[in-house]
């Protein structure tokens, strides 16, 4: 799963949402690096990473794309994902997302020491509402871009938004099917 998707399961404690993103940008072993409640967040993003890479359905969405785009079909999947979480986030969630995501941000900037390049990214996370804009479709072709220029293969994504714009249908569907399982797996967690 991708930013939001993370946020929104992770907890609404501060602790919580700070645990929640550093799974993206904190790697090896933990070993009290960070408060027990960041770290308790950090295992539970690396727990939902594994349920969700292992789960049919999920297997079943990364199998709709062509051969030729299945290495990279898990990062399209993820972010295609948060686009259905965002845009059908009352179905989800009590919470509004704009009430929410604003939490989000504000937590990031009342956070002194973020790690690494969430340090760097999460003022343009902020400013730019990278988690609410996931609303719409049509900005998962600037995050597409952006993902391209970090890739030694920049081309590798190239159509890929032609693509998910076929599947939106049955993506949507596995969407449907799965987020509410991985929201159980998450609060037993």
């Amino acid at each position: 799963m991708n930013y939001l998707a993370h946020l929104h399961l992770g907890g609404p404690r501060p602790a919580d949402l700070l645990g929640s993103l550093y799974g993206d940008f904190v790697k090896g072993p933990l070993q009290g690096r960070w408060p027990a409640d960041i770290e308790a967040g950090i295992r539970l993003h690396r727990q939902i990473d594994l349920f969700t890479d292992s789960h049919p359905r999920v297997l079943m969405a990364k199998a709709r794309f062509p051969a030729e785009r299945r290495r990279l079909a898990g990062i399209l999947v993820d972010l295609f994902f948060d686009h259905c979480l965002a845009a059908n986030w009352h179905d989800y969630a009590e919470e509004p997302l704009d009430a929410f995501t604003r939490r989000v941000y504000r937590v990031l900037q009342d956070e002194p020491e973020l790690p690494g390049a969430l340090a760097q990214i999460a003022p343009r996370m902020a400013a730019q509402d990278w988690l609410g804009s996931y609303r719409e479709f049509g900005v998962l072709e600037q995050v597409i871009a952006g993902m391209s220029r970090r890739l030694s293969r920049p081309q590798a994504l190239d159509g890929s938004l032609e693509e998910l714009e076929r599947l939106y249908a049955p993506l949507s569907e596995d969407f449907r099917y799965f987020y509410p399982e991985l929201q159980a797996f998450a609060a037993r967690r």
